[in-house]
């Protein structure tokens, strides 16, 4: 592990998005989160991946849709894994379905990607070069990742299986996929790390999280399962103004919720993502 390692096997580590014109969507989120966008594809290549930084340092990418696949604006998930092959062959035998086998990316790493049980695809990346997200929690950067899903056993039993998570109950309708192991190299990256968040009241275990789960309401019959991304942002309502002078459609107008602010937006090619500004202080309006 070098000094800039931020993530163990088994957390979500990269987002990406994939889009019809991928150069337009670079301009989007250039305008709504102050990205920097890079194509880092060489001259000639037959498609585009816009590397999306803030303040230098990666944030997460925007690339062509791949050959063959169903051509759909959408943001996917990557989870750091030490062996792509080793993982992919748990995944099938735990139900995935394989979307795209393993495979080396450059000399950036390797990846593939698969669907859980329930259709959600969902990506796992083996880093050699490219060492994931490096500016998250902050505007613009990712802040969450999370698994929309109607059986919520079922895939506790297949990412369990997996990745080793483990479901924790936050509150009701809170569910959040942790791993023990990670609370543990929060700790020793950032010493007092769990004393502060007790101090600032978060729930015991917290720190252990490394995604959550959404459950899909059973009256919504058109929902699939995915796996959906969320960034920080500083002010929820005027990112999402700004989205909607840009081309976006904002799907849910902000709401208080314990601990954010957050709004769902889609942008003009039609990926979604949920934008979430910290607000500590609707924890105690969440208690009136």
């Amino acid at each position: 592990m070098t000094d800039r390692d931020r993530y163990i096997p088994g957390v979500p580590c990269w987002a990406d998005a994939v889009h019809p014109d991928p150069a337009a969507a670079a301009e989007f989120y250039s305008r709504l989160f102050g990205w920097a966008c890079t194509d880092t594809m060489p001259e000639g290549a037959p498609g585009h991946y816009f590397m999306a930084s803030i303040g230098g340092r990666d944030a997460a990418a925007l690339g062509s849709i791949p050959e063959g696949a169903p051509a759909v604006a959408v943001w996917n998930t990557y989870v750091w894994v030490d062996s792509v092959d080793a993982t992919t062959a748990a995944a099938t035998a735990a139900g995935a379905t394989i979307i795209s086998e393993p495979c080396d990316v450059f000399d950036a790493g390797r990846m593939a990607m698969f669907a859980d049980p329930e259709g959600a695809p969902i990506a796992v990346w083996e880093p050699n070069r490219h060492r994931g997200s490096l500016a998250v929690n902050e505007h613009g950067g990712v802040n969450f990742n999370d698994l929309y899903t109607r059986d919520v056993g079922r895939a506790a039993e297949f990412y369990g299986a997996v990745f080793g998570w483990e479901t924790l109950e936050l509150g009701p309708g809170m569910v959040m996929w942790a791993m023990p192991a990670y609370g543990d190299f929060l700790e020793e990256l950032n010493p007092g790390m769990r004393a502060q968040m007790a101090e600032m009241g978060a729930p015991a275990g917290f720190e252990n999280v490394v995604a959550s789960v959404v459950q899909i309401e059973p009256d919504d019959t058109t929902t699939p399962a995915h796996w959906g991304i969320t960034f920080g942002v500083d002010d929820a309502d005027a990112t999402a103004a700004t989205a909607d002078g840009l081309g976006g459609k904002v799907l849910s107008e902000p709401v208080d919720l314990p601990w954010v602010r957050t709004t769902t937006i889609e942008d003009p090619q039609g990926a979604v993502f949920t934008a979430s500004q910290f607000v500590p202080e609707n924890v105690d309006r969440s208690a009136e």
